[in-house]
């Protein structure tokens, strides 16, 4: 399975948004949404719209997953992207919320990932007689590894392969957008330097020009 060696080395545009359904770009997904909302005043800092704010509250505040697909959701997360000795794994990175909130904005995606989710609790109770989060984890690892790699994967486990894939794409972006992501990669940003000018042997070599 792709680790996250891998999955570092993707952008976010390849991976993420857009990979998810092209058709289905985050301005269209809000339309429909943002005509129903109220007029109320809200003080947004940072400069954001105040549409963007009261439906991202509404958003966070409604629940699409149950407690058992969340757990299904942790488990798989943590199985893409597990805590090593650098950084931690995807769940607590947050991805598990991450993922519900990107449901709920991009409403597309709610049938593939429920869907998903019930395909493997059903692959689970075929093999091993119980839910995909009450088997060992050598029996999870068994039925990731059929749907984890597309080229390799059998016909009969199609739609456990698609379900995957959006899981993984899913998985990577939450967590290379989180701050334990963004560590994990070493990304620092733009940050302040102290200009101590050239170095002392530099100096020395053009000193004589400057005489």
């Amino acid at each position: 399975m792709k680790r996250r060696d891998t999955l570092k080395a993707l952008t976010l545009s390849s991976l993420g948004f857009a990979a998810l359904n092209p058709q289905e770009t985050l301005a269209e997904s809000r339309a429909a949404a943002e005509a129903a909302l109220p007029d109320v005043p809200v003080k947004v800092p940072g400069g954001r719209l105040k549409e963007e704010a009261i439906r991202d509250a509404q958003l966070n505040a409604a629940k699409f997953f149950t407690v058992a697909e969340m757990a299904t959701i942790k488990v798989l997360a943590d199985i893409i992207i597990p805590a090593d000795g650098k950084s931690g794994s995807a769940s607590q990175a947050g991805v598990p919320a991450f993922i519900e909130f990107i449901v709920k904005d991009m409403p597309a995606q709610q049938t593939p990932m429920r869907g998903g989710l019930k395909w493997i609790d059903r692959e689970a109770q075929k093999r091993f007689g119980k839910v995909f989060t009450l088997i060992t984890k050598a029996q999870q690892i068994q039925i990731v590894d059929d749907i984890a790699y597309p080229e390799k994967a059998k016909p009969m486990y199609s739609q456990g392969v698609a379900f995957f894939n959006l899981m993984r794409n899913l998985t990577a972006s939450g967590f290379y957008t989180s701050k334990i992501g963004i560590d994990d990669i070493g990304y620092v940003g733009n940050t302040p330097n102290v200009w101590q000018g050239p170095p002392e042997e530099v100096l020395k070599q053009y000193a004589k020009h400057i005489e």
